[in-house]
């Protein structure tokens, strides 16, 4: 008479495990296409550009995971320049992504190398011609310098976000250590 009973409370937990787990293993097959897309840009940047223009290497400065509003870290690095100061793509990709979000403001997306998706936000305007799709070689125009979103009350920065692929989904990273290691100075464009 026991036996039925395990048997049963066995067949509930295997259902109540596979329900709480979903969002994990459904993340996969809901994002077949960005993960078919990583393994083409699987292959980690030789070269990166820093992606404000002009912006010197040294003066990159790593604020991973400061404290922010509501109890958040910061994941990425704040690039301090001039309004309109063009933002280039940092690696070779393809654009993700571009809208707005509450947070960012004009952010553009670009899946590139290292199988990483690459965010810049608070961007004043898009690049001109700029479209989801299209491949970007690194130092190619992305953006403009601006305050937008949350930091329409800071002066006018890029936020520089990395959030490496996986099968469980995005992982942030701090963008300022690989920036530095594989930098280039972004090419002048006229």
């Amino acid at each position: 008479m026991r036996a039925p009973r395990t048997r049963r409370h066995r067949w509930w937990l295997l259902v109540v495990v596979v329900v709480a787990s979903a969002p994990l293993w459904t993340w996969p097959l809901r994002h077949a296409p960005l993960l078919w897309s990583a393994f083409t840009y699987r292959r980690p940047p030789t070269q990166m550009v820093v992606p404000v223009q002009g912006l010197e290497p040294s003066r990159l400065i790593s604020t991973w995971h400061a404290p922010r509003s509501g109890g958040r870290r910061h994941e990425g690095a704040d690039l301090f320049a001039r309004r309109g100061t063009p933002v280039v793509s940092a690696v070779n990709g393809q654009v993700w992504r571009v809208g707005h979000d509450s947070l960012g403001g004009q952010v553009v997306w670009v899946l590139g190398e290292g199988r990483t998706l690459y965010y810049y936000a608070h961007l004043d305007a898009f690049a001109e011609g700029l479209a989801v799709g299209q491949h970007l070689e690194r130092g190619a125009p992305i953006g403009f310098v601006g305050n937008t979103g949350n930091a329409r009350t800071t002066p006018p920065h890029l936020h520089f976000g990395m959030y490496r692929v996986g099968l469980t989904g995005l992982h942030p990273r701090d963008p300022v250590p690989p920036l530095k290691r594989r930098v280039a100075m972004a090419p002048a464009r006229g």
